[in-house]
């Protein structure tokens, strides 16, 4: 330090140099993992909350009070399609999420809880809190619904995977801006240097010159009395090159979060092709076992057994087409072939069944014919 301050004392031009604010950090990381999990839990929860739950009693379905909290208004401050999005959130981010019922049967979700786990006994949920509110009382298992998403939490996967693409994404950033950077030196007079009035006067100056030059298209520099500036490097990198890499980077870590989710990458881009074989999948090995989770949960908790083993259950119409029509060609050769009824198909596509009974009888309105038992010909 002795060494430092004799050097400083003679040589005062140098001194003064330290005291410039010009290395200043410009640019913003983008939150590439934000990104990431917001658009897989978006795509998941749009998906849910076209979902219509119905409690289906004595072949029938029902609208009742539990139909219009799950599928209308679960409490005072949400709607159905908010509510679920925010349980798809809790779920990949968490792992887990607590819906409690209040006096006035409204469906809350927790923000926090403390789950106290037994073997032969009913778990209980304390110290529940929903936004400010902190219910006192303790919850059962069997008064609550307690869903899981997997059995282990996705988030330290996610954090870890983030570590090596957030490196590597950093790693790009870096070596763009450098190859973009502007780089430029500012040569003081040495009597400037020593009058302190000066050097403030200076240093507002140097600080309004570097905010032009980083904002504006064109910046103009006026001269000064002791004072010049002057470029060394203005840049030469390759801006379409940086976007793509940068671009694969952070389509690569969205892809391996999609793919721990059960998301298709090919539905998230919009791309058209074998798009209706990924739909498919999606529905199958993604969506319904969600849903599955979700209708065991209020099968278990808000129907009782006996009327459960008598036929009401709750039921979950998953959105599987755009329109009727795009399954108008199967349905017609699932009816025409006498494999299945009118009413049938309408359940199967989501449909309630019709109090017709025309629809409730096969009909054969091809050619079907039996095989001699030969096998040379047909029966006329």
């Amino acid at each position: 330090m002795g060494f430092l301050d004799a050097v400083f004392k003679r040589n005062s031009e140098i001194e003064f140099l330290f005291d410039f604010d010009i290395f200043k950090e410009t640019s913003n990381r983008i939150q590439m993992k934000k990104l990431a999990i917001n658009t897989c839990v978006s795509f998941l929860a749009r998906t849910i909350a076209q979902s219509e739950f119905r409690l289906k009693k004595n072949g029938k379905y029902q609208k009742d009070e539990l139909y219009y909290r799950l599928n209308v208004r679960p409490n005072k401050n949400q709607t159905a399609s908010t509510f679920w999005q925010t349980v798809v959130d809790k779920l990949i981010h968490e792992n887990e999420c607590l819906i409690i019922q209040s006096d006035d049967e409204d469906l809350l979700i927790a923000d926090s809880f403390t789950h106290t786990e037994y073997a032969v006994f009913e778990d209980t949920f304390t110290q529940v809190v929903v936004k400010d509110y902190e219910f006192k009382r303790t919850f059962k298992q069997s008064e609550v619904m307690h869903l899981r998403y997997t059995n282990e939490n996705l988030t330290p996967l996610i954090d870890s995977l983030y570590k090596d693409y957030g490196d590597l994404f950093g790693r790009i950033l870096g070596s763009q801006k450098r190859k973009n950077q502007i780089r430029s030196t500012v040569n003081v007079d040495a009597n400037t240097s020593k009058n302190k009035e000066s050097m403030s006067r200076l240093q507002e100056f140097i600080n309004k010159m570097y905010g032009a030059i980083g904002e504006k298209e064109v910046a103009i520099v006026p001269q000064q009395p002791g004072f010049e500036y002057k470029e060394h490097y203005s840049g030469s990198g390759n801006g379409i090159q940086s976007v793509d890499e940068i671009n694969k980077v952070t389509d690569g870590f969205l892809d391996k979060v999609a793919m721990a989710i059960g998301i298709p990458t090919g539905l998230l881009y919009g791309e058209m092709a074998d798009i209706s074989g990924e739909m498919q999948n999606y529905l199958t090995f993604t969506i319904k076992p969600f849903l599955k989770k979700i209708k065991d949960e209020v099968n278990a908790k808000f129907i009782e057994k006996e009327d459960y083993l008598n036929g009401t259950h709750l039921d979950v119409k998953v959105v599987s087409y755009q329109s009727i029509f795009d399954i108008a060609d199967s349905v017609d050769k699932l009816i025409s072939s006498g494999a299945f009824t009118g009413n049938e198909i309408r359940e199967e596509a989501g449909w309630e069944p019709s109090e017709d009974d025309n629809l409730n009888k096969h009909y054969i309105t091809k050619n079907y014919t039996e095989m001699n038992s030969s096998g040379g010909g047909e029966n006329e």
